[in-house]
């Protein structure tokens, strides 16, 4: 049986008394949509820092392919094969497009320019596929500081592309969009789920409804229900947990 390409059991983190992500256990498949939805509060965005390791979880596993990585810092998960997003914008605003996506892909690597001459044009190659990805041909050279908010967010789609990660942890992507960038952004999501396993942090029911192959709902931290978008829709707890939301 071929491992998950990433799987939590059992993950836990603290904060005092805080019980932030209270004994969550997910797989994500390579081919897979997997997003997670709950009200504010509910632990989202502490389990996606759990997953990329920006955090050390209090309790739990974390494994990638079937190895075990649980406590491991962020850079070694990210090389690791695991490639992020964040809620707010994370770009070096006064680089181009180009470069923030190249240094990106160096960084997933670890390899510089002094110690293999070849890393530069591999990292630059890296670059422009990601860029041709996301659609953002024709901006290389574009400050990412001036772009539109749309652009913004699909460069930041580019730089966790640029690793060639099989996993994608995307936290929120279709925060402040409009209407028609936030279908061209969940139609790149959906396309990039079929050689990804991707987990989607998201607020937009009738995307995350639309495009999901399976959701887990959290609610103060605990995983509510998971399954497919039909499942969910017609569960009477997930109903009661948004009461006052249109599910």
């Amino acid at each position: 049986m071929t491992a998950a390409a990433l799987a939590a059991h059992g993950l836990t983190r603290r904060f005092g008394s805080l019980v932030a992500v209270d004994g969550v256990s997910l797989a994500l498949s390579v081919g897979e949509l997997h997003a997670v939805i709950g009200p504010n509060g509910a632990g989202k965005s502490t389990l996606v820092n759990l997953l990329a390791g920006e955090l050390a979880p209090s309790a739990g596993r974390l494994l990638v392919g079937g190895r075990e990585v649980t406590g491991w810092p962020a850079w070694r998960i990210a090389r690791a094969g695991i490639g992020r997003s964040f809620q707010k914008t994370n770009l070096m605003r006064d680089l181009s497009v180009f470069e923030n996506v190249r240094l990106a892909a160096q960084a997933a690597t670890g390899e510089g320019w002094l110690r293999r001459a070849s890393a530069a044009g591999r990292a630059a190659a890296a670059a422009r596929a990601a860029i041709a990805r996301v659609g953002l041909e024709g901006f290389e050279e574009a400050k990412a500081g001036i772009l539109p908010h749309g652009r913004q967010r699909l460069l930041e789609i580019a730089m966790a592309l640029a690793s060639g990660p099989k996993v994608l942890l995307l936290d929120e992507p279709l925060a402040g969009m409009g209407a028609e960038e936030s279908e061209r952004i969940a139609a790149l999501i959906r396309a990039l789920a079929a050689d990804h396993a991707v987990l989607l942090i998201e607020h937009d029911m009738d995307v995350v409804f639309r495009i999901a192959d399976r959701l887990t709902v959290m609610v103060e931290g605990r995983v509510l229900e998971s399954g497919p978008p039909e499942a969910i829709r017609a569960s009477a707890a997930v109903r009661d947990a948004y009461l006052g939301h249109d599910l």
